[in-house]
């Protein structure tokens, strides 16, 4: 199978000189493309910190990291940009812009890619909303929407643009359960039928059946590699 993450080695470190501290210790892992990897771990283990060196957020500093045929060690910062636009974010807080319509900030996941008319943006925004079940709510503030809306929202955004990669930290945290349920199986289904892969950062023990494989990151190291099959 085709790779499309490779870590061999990964250290990370934050600050400076006395003050350096290492977060991440000799991380290796491969996921293949197509593949939902779900990263557990207690809180300060550094599963978003390995999420945004993956993600091209930050330079990794030691250490060899491949994402989608690209080494991102030692990166520039546009090669870095470069990188993030194969890449679809969902976050917790889903970070949408308050003063937009829900089709605008869907519509915003198109704007760094060239060659789309403003016609094509905006219908390719209005196609993805109504797959996520919104397309009554295309000109909704996110203020007038439920917290799930919000972050249907937020995953149209990140899978509008058709990513290689899609990458989700604590994406179900702030929601319910049927709302939490809801928003992954979305993000499954529209992730395999665009040939994506994900890695999704998660305390949410209810939404472990969705992977391919489960790896637990505990004190900046990778402690197991588990078939979701096996749960």
């Amino acid at each position: 199978m085709t790779v499309a993450i490779a870590v061999q080695h990964l250290n990370h470190y934050f600050g400076h000189d006395r003050l350096r501290k290492q977060v991440l210790f000799d991380i290796n892992l491969e996921i293949n493309v197509g593949e939902i990897v779900i990263m557990t771990g207690p809180s300060g283990s550094g599963k978003t910190t390995l999420l945004t060196l993956v993600g091209g957020l930050r330079s990794a500093q030691s250490g060899n990291l491949q994402v989608l045929g690209q080494e991102l060690s030692g990166a520039s910062a546009k090669q870095l940009t470069q990188a993030r636009r194969h890449h679809g974010y969902i976050f917790q807080a889903h970070n949408l812009h308050t003063s937009l319509t829900a089709l605008q900030n869907v519509r915003m996941g198109l704007e760094l890619h060239s060659g789309l008319s403003s016609a094509e943006m905006q219908t390719r925004a209005a196609e993805i909303l109504n797959q996520v079940g919104l397309s009554d709510r295309l000109h909704y503030y996110p203020d007038d929407l439920s917290g799930g809306q919000k972050q249907r929202v937020a995953i149209a955004r990140a899978l509008v643009s058709h990513p290689q990669l899609v990458l989700a930290d604590e994406p179900t945290a702030a929601l319910d359960s049927k709302s939490g349920r809801d928003v992954v199986n979305l993000m499954q289904a529209l992730a395999k039928e665009q040939g994506c892969t994900i890695l999704l950062v998660t305390h949410d023990n209810r939404i472990l059946d969705i992977a391919d494989r489960i790896i637990h990151l505990e004190d900046g190291s990778l402690k197991q590699n588990t078939l979701g099959a096996q749960l």
